[in-house]
């Protein structure tokens, strides 16, 4: 059997090696990638290779200047822009549950740092309520990053979790207070199977306790209050449609969609949105975010048919972390809106630079001690090899 050399784009679309040879040129796929945020390549001399390849680096990788990037104003029941897609990153709260994985406040400002530079809409910063340590890591955040603007003048969202209980709540509030935009995200069970065996109690104590509590949440003098029915994807529809109408009229502004236990197929998710939309009183009034996480590997999947369907926040992990087999991975849902974004899904985009995605999965990969496998799509390091000889071939006569 013939051997064949491994031809390599350097682990990433986002970072390219100065090109010494045809085969060290990306490929139309990586190309495409950063159609809209070009990278800085470096300089070199189109002399250096045949008369074919200087065309398509004189073409189509020359230094461009950034396009700079869309981004509606922010209110927080309201997108300006229908195709807008809000990145909501919960690396730091739901990422941080995965098993073996701590960060110190040190690391969490550090991460929060850098999910502000790479342009992530909302940070969830962590669960107040939980101890004094993430208490005090969700207020550094709060006072540094929730107060700073990025180059394009946006300052990211910063979101305290918190039970449907008052003292998880007042944690909540006081952690987030000090950000520019802060923002509650407080949560209850609603399926029957959650009612009946850890809450123990009838689906009218249940809309009482989150009514009453989101209430609470907006009386705190918080008007960004995000509410999330626990299992939405097992809840009885009629009672899920009910609750969600009542906690828009306490003053809810987001309304997250969480398939807790990573059971849905894309179709199912997509149309338990549209139907969300369709049959939840005042639902034109507020955002629809969708939390899919990953127990079938269908979590980008099924965050993608939510978007699809009207869900205008979706929320993430870098590098997919989080309990179980994980949650839907900021990496693989941010560049499938943006390479398929326009054609594919509806014009839908985000506000996410791009160039500063692999640099975010490395710090992440390093704080937590949780490795990125090397076929992990986008930022794994054989994301962009080719071993097979066909492969190479068609790859080096581009």
């Amino acid at each position: 059997m013939a051997s064949s050399i491994l031809i390599s784009s350097k682990f990433s679309p986002f970072h390219f090696p100065s090109p010494k040879s045809s085969l060290f040129l990306p490929s139309p796929t990586s190309l495409h990638f950063l159609s809209s945020n070009p990278p800085h390549f470096p300089s070199f001399p189109s002399r250096s290779l045949p008369k074919a390849k200087s065309l398509l680096i004189s073409s189509s990788l020359a230094p461009t200047p950034p396009t700079p990037l869309r981004r509606p104003l922010y209110i927080p029941n309201h997108i300006p822009d229908p195709n807008y897609v809000r990145i909501f990153d919960t690396t730091l709260r739901d990422g941080e549950q995965s098993p073996g994985a701590t960060l110190t406040s040190k690391e969490k400002l550090d991460i929060a740092r850098q999910l502000a530079k790479l342009g992530v809409d909302i940070i969830e910063a962590g669960f107040p309520a939980a101890s004094k340590d993430d208490f005090e890591a969700v207020t550094a955040i709060a006072k540094e990053v929730g107060n700073a603007e990025d180059e394009n003048g946006y300052v990211p969202v910063i979101c305290g979790l918190s039970r449907c209980n008052e003292n998880d709540i007042k944690a909540a509030w006081e952690a987030v207070k000090y950000a520019k935009r802060p923002r509650i995200h407080t949560f209850i069970a609603t399926s029957g199977i959650h009612l009946e065996y850890k809450l123990r109690k009838s689906k009218e104590e249940v809309l009482d306790i989150a009514r009453s509590m989101v209430r609470f949440a907006r009386s705190l003098g918080c008007n960004d209050v995000e509410f999330s029915p626990e299992d939405a994807g097992r809840s009885d529809r009629e009672f899920l449609y009910e609750i969600l109408g009542e906690v828009i009229k306490a003053g809810a502004t987001t309304l997250n969609i969480p398939d807790t236990v990573g059971i849905t197929m894309p179709s199912e998710f997509g149309q338990l949105i549209a139907d969300i939309k369709a049959n939840t009183p005042g639902i034109e009034n507020v955002i629809i975010s969708t939390h899919c996480q990953n127990d079938l590997g269908l979590s980008t999947a099924n965050t993608l048919a939510g978007a699809c369907a009207g869900a205008r926040q979706v929320e993430v992990t870098i590098n997919g972390i989080g309990e179980r087999a994980g949650n839907a991975s900021l990496e693989e849902v941010v560049m499938a809106i943006k390479c398929r974004g326009e054609h594919v899904l509806g014009g839908l985009y985000t506000g996410i630079n791009t160039q500063h995605i692999v640099m975010s999965s490395k710090m992440v990969e390093d704080y937590t001690g949780l490795h990125i496998q090397p076929h992990k799509a986008i930022v794994g390091a054989n994301a962009f090899a080719h071993e097979s000889g066909i492969h190479q071939v068609g790859f080096s006569n581009i």
